[in-house]
Formats: structure tokens, sequence, C-alpha cells
């Protein structure tokens, strides 16, 4: 991992640094000593790692909670090239869209495809990460990442056992059933009541197919980049209780699944 700039701004230091081909940031607060616990974001389709939203909550996550928080780009996103069967698939949805054909499967299609790289990339940055001396090796991890933040995370998830809480959602049940099937840590996810790229039965279906003891769904109205501002608060709560007081009990064996309605 090589860090090439610094910038700071209301407490929070924000290192740019790229391991191998793979540029990332490191958020962290300022002058930080000492291990803390960590959160993985990861972005969404077509965005990068200091996308707007990200950012932000990079901040709220570093200044309201010491936590360290990191985000890489995934592959043909932000600072990295598109192959050219990145700029096939992503033609052949532009080409969908602009016939107001249904886009769902083509996204989840191209979604795996990019999680296939993205996963190794991210076990190789968090093994850089838990070497500095201001994450640590050994503590609690996090990982939040909606739509391909989702398509990556969960198949990460399932494979890295030091994630021990995830934010997931607007994604569906294929491809992913398999991998959420081996997720066991706990769930909070994101369901758009009206999204039109991923189908309501399927991201029910996904929530579903999560082996968590304790997962929560909160499922709100609106389309599929409609997910309110307060959930940001709600994962802060998630990341909390889980990260920081990483003891908490879970819901015992056979009871059922919390479901938030906004």
């Amino acid at each position: 991992m090589r860090f090439i700039s610094e910038t700071t701004s209301n407490g929070v230091s924000e290192r740019l640094f790229t391991l191998g081909d793979v540029p990332g940031v490191l958020w962290s607060p300022l002058d930080a000593t000492g291990s803390r616990p960590l959160v993985l974001l990861g972005h969404g389709g077509g965005q990068h790692k200091r996308a707007a939203g990200l950012v932000a909550r990079a901040h709220r996550y570093v200044t309201a909670h010491g936590f360290a928080v990191a985000a890489i780009d995934a592959p043909g996103h932000g600072d990295r090239p598109r192959t050219e069967q990145d700029e096939r698939i992503t033609a052949g949805i532009r080409e969908r869209r602009a016939a107001g054909e249904p886009l769902g499967p083509d996204v989840a299609r191209h979604n795996a495809a990019l999680a296939a790289r993205a996963v190794p990339e991210w076990q190789a940055t968090l093994d850089a990460l838990q070497r500095l001396d201001l994450v640590g090796a050994g503590g609690p991890v996090g990982f939040w990442g909606v739509s391909l933040g989702s398509a990556i995370g969960v198949p990460l998830t399932a494979a890295e056992p030091r994630i021990t809480a995830a934010v997931f959602g607007l994604a569906g049940h294929e491809p992913l059933a398999e991998a959420a099937a081996r997720v066991t840590v706990p769930v909070e996810f994101l369901l758009q009541w009206d999204d039109e790229l991923v189908p309501r039965d399927a991201g029910l279906a996904l929530f579903g197919a999560f082996s968590s003891r304790e997962k929560t769904l909160h499922a709100n109205p609106g389309r599929h980049a409609g997910v309110p501002a307060f959930e940001l608060e709600s994962s802060e709560r998630f990341f909390t209780r889980h990260l920081l007081r990483g003891d908490a009990p879970a819901e015992p064996a056979g009871s059922s699944a919390g479901v938030e309605g906004r």
C-alpha cells in the first residue's frame, strides 16, 4: 500500500493510496493513534471511491464514532480503465435503456463479473489496512454497500471471516443467493419498494437467503436511487452496535427476522 496524498477537513484525514493497480482512499480521525473499528464502503455502479455520498458517510462514521473508513474503485470505475468487455456490456445496457427494455438481468450479470475481480482486491486491501497502526489486526470490520456495492460485498462477506457486520441492499436474489446463504454475520438490508432495476420479489428473496441469525429489512417507498437520507443514521446505529459493542447478543435461533418499514 502506497499513500500518495493526504488532505484534512473538520478533523478527518483523507489519504489516497494505491495497492498494485487498485486506487483507494482511507479516512480516519486526524492524528489517530491506536487500533479502531474499520468500515469498508462499496460504491454503486457508475460511481467511484470518492462519490459524494460515500465521502459524506465516511466523514460521519469518522467524526461521530472514531472509525477508520476505506473505499476502493471497483474494476472499470473511477480511476481504473475499462476493459473491452466492460465497454461492450455498458454499451448494451445503454441501448436497452434507450429502448425502454428491462435492465435488471444485464446489470446483475455485469455486476457478477465485476465482483469476481473485486473480491480478491478487497481482501488484499483489508490485509494492507490491518497492518496500519491506526487500524490494527484482529479488530471488528464492517462492510456497507448497496447495488454494485452489494454485488461485491455479499460474496466478499461470505468469503471473508474478518467482516463482522454488513449493510446491503438494492440487489436481487440472482446471482447472489449462494453467497448470501454463507453469510452469517448481522445484516441490515435496504429495499426500495418501487425499484425499477431490482424486482421487489428478488430483493425480498435475497434478504431471505441470508443465514444470519440477526437480520433486519428496511423497506422504503421509491425507486432504485431514492434511499432516504435517514438510513445513514440507521447504519450508524447498526455499526455502533456491532463494531463498538461486538458482544451484543444476536436473536435466539429460530426467532423471526426484524422488518422495519419506513
